[in-house]
């Protein structure tokens, strides 16, 4: 395949996925729809009129003074209005995250929006052509089965604006840059945009650099001080309008738990087709709903594996191709510790080289690769979550006992499953094809290369 070929088809699905959000957001005129790039917006706005963007009364203020000069509303409905106006107010963005997304805020909301998507679209499918640029090239139908389905189910994310988009991708290039040792300094500026933006994102993947050693740890460390200058930045900018922001943050983000709206149960107001909440609490709730058992069985199931991962990268030489297959693990296993929507989902773009790489071997492991990133990437895409959202919604199922239970997980939350599976298949992929440090190539090809060195 051409690259030519290969953008056009990348460019086709995202442009598909960017114009079906864009055509529902003017299918109702002057709706607020981009409520998670609001959140930002409005925030930044109430910062640089020197008022407490973590102050809900004076966000609410500022909303409703901006709302009504530019003549656009909220929904109707009361409970999708308290839902809308609770993203919009209760600000959870970090510091940083207002900072860096400062500029768009001074252009006015109808431009600062659009603008917003294309710069979202564009990076998903800049990312894309990384992916197949970094190990998927021999495999164009694997790689275009996988990345062109999740470009094209990416509307939700799209149309609520999530931020989440830029952190992975930016995380995505920092990947890119590292491994094939090329704009390595540019690589450790977006790791550390991502880490401060979205850190339960991209927080493992620069744990992967750290214990990878070399070079790689170099470029973990080098954006780890970058992280410390944007911190110390925002810090200042934002402590001469809210001293007590740390203080706050907490409040809101308690606030919103106590509304349900980050509640990985069936109770949780948010958590239902698009956006599902898609971390192992999210399953674990079906069998106790209590915050206590299911945070630290998910703390301690997800936690384990993750350390067997860290320990086994410490012990290994980095090499290219064992790089991805630990990236893959770690890509699916990184959403389940934590809270993570859907949104979060499209760093799974880090499974798809090492699915490549095993599609080119002979035996089973082609096809549970395939079959399990393919299921990873399925179901937490934007149409098939809408599809079994719609489906399941008025689903009467009793999960008082363990057939219940086991059905309701099949149902309603097949994604965290998926996801465990799919980390623990590439997590035995990389335990049983890694060996300790050796000073031969890696055990995955004769071909594969050892990071000894990066660009400077």
């Amino acid at each position: 395949m051409s690259r030519a070929t290969l953008i056009a088809v990348l460019v086709a699905c995202i442009g598909l996925s960017t114009l079906w959000s864009f055509a529902i957001r003017q299918s109702v005129p002057n709706l607020l729809v981009m409520c998670d790039f609001g959140e930002i917006y409005y925030g930044v706005r109430c910062a640089a009129q020197h008022r407490d963007p973590y102050d809900p009364n004076a966000t609410s203020s500022l909303l409703s003074r901006e709302l009504s000069a530019a003549g656009d509303r909220l929904p109707a409905d009361p409970a999708q209005e308290a839902i809308a106006r609770s993203i919009l107010t209760l600000e959870i963005n970090l510091p940083t995250c207002l900072f860096l997304f400062a500029p768009l805020a001074i252009l006015p909301w109808a431009i600062a929006q659009n603008l917003w998507m294309v710069l979202c679209a564009g990076m998903l499918a800049f990312d894309a052509f990384l992916i197949w640029d970094l190990g998927a090239r021999r495999t164009p139908f694997v790689f275009l089965l996988l990345a062109g389905f999740l470009l094209a189910n990416c509307e939700g994310v799209l149309l609520v604006g999530n931020s989440a988009v830029l952190a992975v991708s930016f995380c995505i290039v920092a990947t890119w840059c590292f491994l094939k040792n090329r704009y390595v300094l540019l690589g450790a500026v977006l790791l550390a945009i991502s880490l401060v933006v979205k850190p339960h994102d991209s927080g493992f993947v620069w744990l992967y650099f750290l214990c990878a050693g070399g070079p790689l740890r170099r470029r973990a460390v080098q954006s780890l001080a970058i992280v410390s200058i944007l911190a110390l930045c925002a810090s200042i900018w934002i402590a001469s309008v809210s001293p007590h922001w740390l203080q706050e943050l907490h409040r809101n983000v308690s606030t919103l738990s106590a509304q349900h709206a980050t509640d990985p149960s069936l109770a949780g107001t948010t958590n239902n087709g698009s956006g599902l909440i898609v971390d192992l609490q999210a399953v674990l709730s079906v069998f106790w709903n209590d915050p206590l058992f299911y945070n630290l069985m998910s703390y301690f199931l997800v936690g384990s594996l993750i350390t067997i991962w860290a320990l086994a990268t410490l012990t290994r030489r980095a090499t290219l191709q064992g790089a991805q297959v630990a990236l893959a693990s770690i890509a699916a296993l990184s959403m389940l510790p934590v809270y993570h929507r859907s949104n979060d989902a499209k760093i799974l773009l880090l499974a798809i080289p090492a699915c490549a790489m095993l599609w080119t071997r002979k035996g089973a492991t082609r096809w549970i690769a395939l079959a399990l990133t393919s299921a990873s990437i399925f179901f937490t895409a934007d149409i098939p979550l809408a599809i079994l959202g719609e489906l399941t919604r008025h689903l009467t199922i009793f999960p008082s006992n363990l057939p219940g239970k086991l059905l309701t997980i099949l149902l309603r939350r097949p994604t965290p499953l998926i996801l465990l599976a799919t980390g623990c298949f590439y997590l035995w992929v990389y335990l049983r094809h890694s060996s300790p440090a050796q000073s031969a190539a890696s055990n995955f090809a004769a071909t594969d290369t050892v990071i000894t060195k990066a660009a400077t």
